[in-house]
């Protein structure tokens, strides 16, 4: 067997310093080591062309390295000063967000160039639809307590009780957030640390990553654009449960923040992984209510802690408007009388796509059993008829119901970020419909997929990029398929 050729640039595990020079998709940074040897590329995610970033292999190949960013040294002269606390799950916030489209829309063009096999794909770009808002856009956030901080002036880690975000780079390292990060509730996060005081002054540890014990893990927070409510989720370990009144903590919450405070819950995670959603804990309510309700397009939806729901709920409305009218253009070419919605989550394209067309009948189906509940309470509430939801995977459910070959004229799918199975994806195809709307939060998944439906008979007719999450990497792609 011949021997596997060795690196000669970088191996695993090693910190380098690097000038990025180009941007690739996803927001991976390209940086270059030129030398005797030659040219040797090297990908350090949420980096920028311009930036000397310090970063640590943790791939190497022959001919290039993935690396995982721990600092940007020097920044880009692209970048600006902003006003908020910067973390790792907003990488791009001192970049000007018409330098971000730049970059999210040549680097999607190029996939479906790449990947999708369509080098004209400019020709079929509709519109970039951008967020309505810029900042503070997030309903959902997560913060994690830990045992371990890092001193910046002494550039190690040190023991300390923080509550925030992990450091980037690392998994056994918190950071305290002191301050607003222009992306969730200026409210919270400016009150932040003071929940963190309160948890501290109780005595009781938090979560110490390496030796996977402690009892403070995180602090889940949903928010409601409709109400403006806050709902609340702490989630421990049972450990020292008994000395911690969840009641008291409640009600520090209410004298924080006042009736916007829509319930606490209580998780118990016992769990030793790193997940803030326990496989094996129990979850109770400890004060007002367990659920929210939030509005998309007129309709009311209820949420939970737990519930999968669009976490840029004003830019979602944008991105289903935009379904919507893809999946109902040309009314009169096209029947609509049965509209499927696949990978249908809480059934919320479905629903608005129903309130819009009369006569239509939609048919939602997800994995998921939660979902399909929440997406006939929400149907329910919302006075929708004609639609009807399986709790079923889509490649069974399909199998299952040969009743709608040839009788469904437009499909509607919005996978998980890894696309569609191929024998899915088969089965779709099959189902011979004339119209297909794909959204993807993956759009390199998409242009996969592409690929093999231009080869089944359909075309791409228009593509559209939807700004759900600023200052990150992240864009959704809606895409247009005739036969």
């Amino acid at each position: 067997m011949p021997r596997r050729e060795r690196n000669k640039f970088v191996k695993r595990g090693e910190v380098i310093e690097l000038l990025i020079e180009d941007y690739a998709f996803g927001g991976k940074g390209i940086g270059k080591i030129r030398s005797d040897l030659g040219e040797f590329v090297v990908f350090v995610p949420d980096t920028l062309p311009g930036q000397t970033v310090k970063a640590r292999v943790v791939k190497s190949k022959k001919s290039y390295a993935e690396c995982k960013l721990i600092d940007v040294i020097e920044p880009s002269k692209d970048e600006i000063v902003s006003p908020y606390q910067q973390i790792p799950g907003a990488p791009y916030i001192n970049l000007p967000i018409e330098k971000q489209h730049h970059y999210k829309y040549e680097s999607t063009m190029s996939l479906f160039k790449k990947i999708g096999k369509i080098a004209t794909i400019e020709d079929f770009f509709d519109e970039f639809v951008t967020s309505p808002n810029l900042f503070h856009y997030r309903n959902k956030m997560v913060y994690a307590f830990s045992a371990i901080g890092y001193d910046k002036a002494q550039k190690t880690d040190v023991d300390e009780f923080t509550l925030g975000s992990k450091r980037r780079g690392t998994w056994w390292i918190g950071e305290n957030l002191d301050k607003d990060s222009g992306i969730f509730d200026e409210q919270l996060e400016n009150n932040l640390h003071k929940i963190k005081s309160y948890c501290e002054k109780s005595g009781l540890p938090p979560w110490h990553a390496p030796r996977k014990e402690g009892f403070f893990r995180y602090l889940m927070v949903r928010k409601s654009y409709k109400t403006n409510q806050l709902l609340f989720n702490l989630v421990t370990t049972s450990v020292h449960l008994s000395q911690f009144d969840l009641t008291k903590f409640s009600e520090y919450l209410v004298s924080l923040f006042g009736e916007r405070v829509a319930g606490l819950l209580h998780t118990i995670n016992d769990d030793i992984g790193d997940r803030s959603i326990p496989t094996d804990g129990s979850i109770k309510l400890v004060y007002g209510s367990e659920k929210i309700v939030e509005q998309l397009l007129t309709l009311n939806f209820e949420i939970s802690t737990q519930s999968f729901f669009q976490t840029n709920p004003k830019s979602a409305e944008k991105l289903y408007q935009k379904v919507v009218d893809y999946a109902l253009e040309n009314k009169e070419a096209v029947d609509n009388s049965i509209v499927m919605d696949l990978f249908c989550g809480t059934g919320t394209i479905g629903q608005i796509i129903a309130s819009k067309a009369n006569n239509t009948q939609i048919i939602g189906v997800d994995l998921i059993e939660s979902a399909i509940k929440d997406a006939r309470k929400n149907a329910k509430r919302n006075n929708i008829e004609g639609v009807r939801f399986y709790a079923s995977d889509v490649g069974k459910f399909l199998l299952q119901h040969p009743e709608y070959k040839n009788k469904i004229r437009t499909i509607i799918l919005d996978p998980s970020r890894a696309g569609i199975a191929p024998k899915t994806l088969k089965k779709i195809i099959k189902l011979n419909a004339d119209r297909l709307v794909y959204v993807s939060c993956n759009p390199a998944t998409q242009a996969r997929d592409t690929e093999e439906l231009i080869k089944a008979g359909y075309q791409l007719k228009k593509i559209s990029l939807v700004d759900q999450f600023p200052h990150t990497s992240h864009v959704e792609t809606v895409v247009l398929f005739e036969k």
